[in-house]
């Protein structure tokens, strides 16, 4: 099973100016090349057959004629290569010649492509010699005897056993131009743009030229192939880098080295970039209706043995890789509590701080509002109320924590307040069930919610994303607050935002941060062991770097549960045994499911990154809905492990 990843490639050959047959030769070499790489599309650079830097030579017919013929040499490469191949070429057609792409596959040339826009600026001056695409199909007979070749920029090339494939083509400047040819493409079906391209070199614009490429498949939501010209090309004015680029959705895939040539291939993923388009296309877009013709190709196969990927799987999807986005989240946090206060006009915040990560971050957005708001620290009201299962640890560093950033600390022992309320309701406190458990959890929110009515406060939450996701939270306990500051926070996002704060503190406040980051996650809702945490939550619903991995991939790319597992089994070899991973997918989707109604009815919150599991924002459920259809999916692949 495939799960929609095909392999795609751009190669660079080395060209000779005007020397069709040594040309010829190269790109075959590069068929070959990327067939044994199991590449299933293939582009090379605009005009690779002769040389794009051939001047008035493109006038003589003694080129044009071997640029035919040479075409028709490379697509009987492509025979029995399961493989759609486009090579750039002149090609005179009704007395005028023009710059195009050639689409081969299995033998045969399938399509021809004219080039949108020719660029006449600066050191370019195609309309000297081309012709621009028009509007009309057309069909020519001299490129293959026997056969009519679609001749039109409006075709879109179908894989005849993967449908969902669909491949367009422009050249060079039609991406450049500000109406790029592949906008009419993408809202057509196709998926996969591929630019054959001839793009000189100069200070700068290898990142303009990839920020373009990147920018631009976002915009189309697709997959992006930019095979570029490089070495051989005539340097009397210019000199080509051969910078390929693979691209998807905005993110980059691969690229080549400047002033290499050779081949660059990775893996698009059909499948989430039409998850993605569902979104996204369903409107009507203001554009003029083209006729397009639909084109057959075959060359996707169905994988038969396990996966294997030609690309980086993002293990932390969440976290984010530049400094300045780490600092982006802080202040969305802050940006958006310090709005809240002030819209309620609160005087104070109150939040409970446990020692634990969630709260620690909590406190940092609270302090940064407060810092926004030119508002004295003291008035943030930061309460730790130690029970059954505190150690002395996390009770340290909660108090160490509030004094470093001159916060007001109250203690705030619930033991007696708890045990009083097993006695209500007649609990036996050496029963560590779920009453046990919760019932500390909302002694906790009272007292938070009072104390914010005494002192004019809000009640700042400490959950995020992960538990909220899972639904380890108490409802109504430390599910509920009124502002959740890190409800669009990761668990493996909490810690990494944690660490980049504490890496630009002093000293004596950086030791306390990197010990939070080092206790292990826990409730501590159950007595400790020798001082020790005995209740660690991983060891209860599963590793977070897991269960992040599962929820991005679920709700941002859409991808099955047997895609996440088959995804996750080559990403965390290396961590995690298969028993394990399925084993933790399973729990995910099964709380993921059952703990919609907790989400539901969750507290406002900012939305910080792509997901948000806010009824009001981002994700909508019913809390009745059921996960038959994704736990059988994983059942059926339990079921082959027991076997």
């Amino acid at each position: 099973m495939n799960f929609g990843f095909v392999k795609i490639g751009a190669y660079t050959p080395k060209v000779k100016v005007a020397d069709v047959n040594f040309n010829t030769n190269e790109i075959k070499k590069g068929i070959l090349q990327a067939s044994e790489k199991g590449v299933k599309v293939l582009a090379f650079p605009e005009l690779c057959v002769t040389g794009y830097t051939c001047g008035d030579l493109f006038y003589q017919d003694a080129l044009l004629n071997l640029s035919n013929l040479a075409l028709k040499e490379i697509a009987q490469e492509t025979k029995g290569k399961k493989m759609l191949v486009i090579v750039g070429a002149p090609y005179k057609f009704n007395g005028l010649i023009y710059n195009v792409a050639v689409a081969m596959n299995d033998g045969k040339i399938i399509g021809v492509i004219p080039k949108s826009y020719l660029p006449n600026y600066n050191e370019f001056y195609e309309k000297r010699h081309f012709a621009p695409a028009f509007n009309n199909l057309f069909f020519i007979e001299d490129m293959c005897e026997g056969e009519k070749i679609p001749f039109s920029k409006n075709i879109i090339f179908k894989d005849k056993n993967y449908k969902a494939l669909q491949v367009a083509v422009e050249l060079c400047e039609d991406l450049w131009a500000p109406v790029p040819p592949s906008i009419f493409h993408a809202v057509n079906g196709a998926n996969l743009i591929v630019n054959l391209s001839c793009s000189d070199e100069c200070v700068g614009k290898p990142d303009e030229r990839l920020n373009l490429v990147l920018s631009h498949s976002k915009k189309i939501v697709s997959g992006y192939l930019y095979a570029n010209a490089g070495e051989g090309e005539s340097t009397t004015d210019a000199v080509f880098s051969g910078h390929n680029v693979i691209a998807e959705n905005g993110q980059l895939i691969a690229q080549s080295q400047l002033f290499s040539t050779g081949l660059i291939t990775a893996d698009i993923d059909v499948e989430e970039i039409n998850f993605k388009r569902s979104k996204l296309f369903n409107q009507e877009f203001n554009i003029e209706s083209s006729e397009y013709l639909n084109v057959e190709f075959n060359a996707v196969e169905e994988l038969t043995g396990d996966l294997s990927l030609d690309r980086q799987i993002a293990l932390t999807p969440f976290i984010p890789k530049l400094d300045k986005d780490y600092k982006l989240i802080l202040d969305m946090q802050a940006e958006g509590l310090k709005k809240r206060i002030e819209h309620v006009n609160a005087s104070t915040l109150v939040l409970g701080l446990s020692g634990g990560l969630d709260s620690t971050l909590a406190l940092i957005a609270s302090v940064n509002a407060f810092n926004k708001l030119n508002k004295p620290l003291k008035d943030i009201i930061a309460v730790t109320m130690p029970c059954f299962g505190t150690t002395s640890r996390t009770f340290d560093n909660s108090v160490k924590l509030a004094r470093a950033f001159k916060v007001t600390l109250k203690k705030i022992d619930i033991k007696k307040s708890v045990l009083r309320h097993f006695k209500d309701i007649k609990q036996d406190q050496n029963i560590k069930d779920v009453t046990f458990e919760n019932s500390q959890a909302r002694e906790r929110t009272q007292i938070l919610m009072d104390l914010a009515n005494k002192y004019n406060g809000l009640v700042v939450g400490t959950g995020d994303l992960s538990e909220l996701a899972l639904g380890f939270a108490t409802y109504n306990g430390d599910h509920m607050s009124n502002y959740a500051v890190n409800a669009s926070v990761s668990k493996t996002l909490v810690r990494s935002l944690t660490k980049f704060y504490a890496n630009g503190c002093k000293p004596s406040l950086k030791s306390v941060l990197l010990d939070v980051i080092d206790t292990p996650v826990s409730p501590e809702l159950l007595p400790s062991e020798n001082g020790n945490i005995k209740q660690q939550t991983e060891d209860i619903v599963g590793p977070y770097i897991l269960h992040d991995f599962f929820l991005y991939n679920m709700l941002v790319n859409g991808y099955s549960p047997k895609k996440i597992f088959a995804v996750a089994k080559i990403g965390f070899k290396n961590q995690f045994d298969q028993k394990t991973i399925l084993k933790w997918l399973k729990i995910f989707v099964r709380r993921f499911f059952n703990q919609q109604f907790k989400r539901s009815c969750m507290p406002d919150g900012v939305k910080i990154g792509e997901v948000s599991l806010s009824p009001r924002g981002s994700y909508r459920m019913p809390s009745d809905a059921c996960a038959t259809i994704w736990l059988k999916e994983l059942e059926e692949m339990e079921a082959k492990f027991n076997a």
